[in-house]
């Protein structure tokens, strides 16, 4: 059967996430949803308008939200609730093409656009009986995606007309939600200026506003908005909490009506308590601890070891050591073609005449015996040196051997685990893409951006950021001018320790081997269904 374009795309992102047509659709995992979700207030009652023409045909409208769950279905018969039911339709389930292949929730929700499946056209054979047209619903007023609704029924069911007749839907949910959209607004509104008159720094938080008074605007940067949206997730009432200028403060979080928005009013501590400020390089993109050993290994003319993923900042930890004095670059990665011979005759003239820093660049990627003549050149060596890694705990062997040499070592910790200091990083980088221009990262695009997975960690901000500046040279960076880029309903799942642990030895066991699932699983002592759970309930896309 010759496939469409946007078909044979998407079985073609299936089969990259390791979905074998011939998978049961009745493993997907099941999640929470919120029954008062602004977009079940706006849709239910045009679901219930619809489903009225639905009597007596085997035709179904199923609701998805911006994560692809599901969260309301509508039916003509129950037969065709049956139908769902046996292929896991119901509400909680999250469908996604990693998960479910290609049908008409999981791909208009990976491509934003109306997409219709046909019987022998769905990836998974479970869903081939079924004939589907699915579409995106998108904010008015934001352009973010809200969710998908979709319209199914068995292949003899086919009809032209399922396409518009759920477009009509589609326009009444969004009519709606922009309705919604104003009122919850007025209500935040109204709630931000009766706290005005109790409190000295004020700030309200809705999905699409940001409301703040003078004194909040002083003491709140848009930095913190992450901070305490996360922390309204979970708490109300009071709490303290550290700024990111590390001023600490007294937070009184309550919510505005049925999901208006948070309202948060502030009042800094005395100095009766004490304030410990927050550990972060002002200016720079290391951790503050980090770049305060590498000055004092500096001083001292230390040699040290520098490890970490690729992208976590070697470049400026190697900056940051060398200060102001010499340094020359040796990188493992020339020896194929300088040739070993070379390469260690360079290094040998670097040992002898170099009066400053040698840096030896990703010395994880030298061949073991080279990796063992610069061991014993630094058993017998004065020089001065740094070589920089990958994770000390990722080397074996010549390796190993080479790194327990280096007594002063630097480990970098991974972007996602600095996710509090995204937003300050952004600002720095961006600073140093475009010094002297006016660009700016709002509010809504530092959220995004602490959002995002980020595997290739600095590096890859880095990448974003400079994109996105390409398309807009002054004013406002939007979350929506970083949307090429970044997943705009990207998770703000935070993981536990546990959890952080698992998600780091699944990503390593897959690069390992190579994306492939079954070596992955073998590699972690675990069953492949196992693996796939584990991947989506830590949000693993690889």
């Amino acid at each position: 059967m010759e496939l469409r374009p946007e078909i044979a795309q998407s079985w073609r992102r299936a089969e990259l996430s390791g979905l074998r047509p011939t998978s049961p659709a009745d493993r997907l995992e099941m999640h929470d949803i919120d029954t008062k979700s602004r977009l079940l207030r706006a849709a239910g009652p045009v679901l219930d308008a619809h489903a009225r023409h639905l009597a007596d045909t085997s035709l179904c409208l199923v609701l998805a939200d911006r994560d692809c769950r599901i969260v309301a279905r509508r039916f003509g018969k129950r037969s065709a609730e049956r139908a769902l039911d046996d292929v896991s339709a119901v509400p909680g389930c999250q469908f996604t093409e990693e998960t479910s292949g290609t049908n008409s929730l999981a791909t208009p929700h990976e491509v934003r656009r109306g997409v219709a499946v046909h019987g022998a056209e769905h990836y998974l054979e479970a869903f081939k009986r079924f004939t589907c047209y699915g579409q995106p619903i998108v904010h008015p007023a934001t352009r973010r995606l809200e969710g998908v609704l979709d319209i199914s029924g068995l292949v003899t069911d086919t009809n032209p007309l399922l396409a518009p007749f759920l477009g009509h839907a589609v326009a009444d949910i969004e009519r709606r939600l922009a309705a919604g959209s104003n009122q919850a607004q007025q209500r935040l509104l109204a709630a931000f200026q009766a706290a005005q008159r109790r409190s000295s720094a004020v700030l309200a938080l809705g999905e699409d506003v940001v409301l703040a008074n003078s004194a909040a605007v002083d003491l709140v940067d848009a930095c913190d908005h992450a901070l305490l949206r996360e922390v309204s997730r979970t708490r109300r009432g009071v709490r303290r909490l550290c700024l990111t200028s590390g001023t600490e403060v007294e937070v009184r979080m309550e919510a505005v009506s049925v999901n208006a928005g948070m309202l948060f009013e502030l009042a800094p501590l005395r100095p009766a308590y004490p304030s410990r400020p927050r550990r972060r390089a002002l200016g720079g993109i290391l951790p503050a601890d980090a770049e305060e050993r590498l000055r004092r290994a500096a001083q001292a003319r230390r040699r040290v070891l520098v490890s970490g993923e690729p992208g976590t900042g070697h470049t400026a930890a190697t900056a940051v050591l060398a200060g102001g004095q010499p340094l020359a670059r040796l990188d493992a990665a020339d020896v194929p073609v300088l040739g070993a011979a070379a390469w260690c005759e360079r290094l040998t003239e670097l040992d002898r005449g170099h009066p400053g820093l040698v840096a030896v660049r990703d010395v994880h990627l030298l061949p073991p015996v080279l990796a063992a003549r610069l061991a014993r050149l630094l058993d017998s060596s004065t020089g001065w040196f740094v070589l920089t890694g990958v994770p000390v705990a990722d080397l074996c062997g010549e390796h190993a051997a080479l790194a327990a040499r280096v007594h002063r070592r630097v480990e970098l910790p991974p972007l996602r685990e600095r996710r509090a200091d995204i937003p300050a990083l952004a600002r720095t980088l961006l600073d140093e893409l475009r010094p002297g221009t006016s660009l700016r990262l709002t509010a809504g695009a530092l959220e995004l951006l602490a959002a995002q997975p980020w595997p290739g960690n600095l590096r890859e901000l880095e990448t974003v950021l400079g994109e996105a500046a390409e398309r807009r040279s002054a004013g406002d960076i939007t979350a929506r001018d970083l949307a090429p880029s970044c997943q705009v309903s990207a998770p703000s799942l935070r993981l536990t320790g546990w959890q952080q642990a698992e998600h780091d030895a699944i990503t390593k066991a897959l690069a390992a081997a190579d994306g492939n699932k079954v070596h992955a699983a073998r590699r972690l002592g675990i069953s492949r269904s196992t693996l796939y759970n584990r991947m989506r309930a830590l949000r693993i896309t690889r």
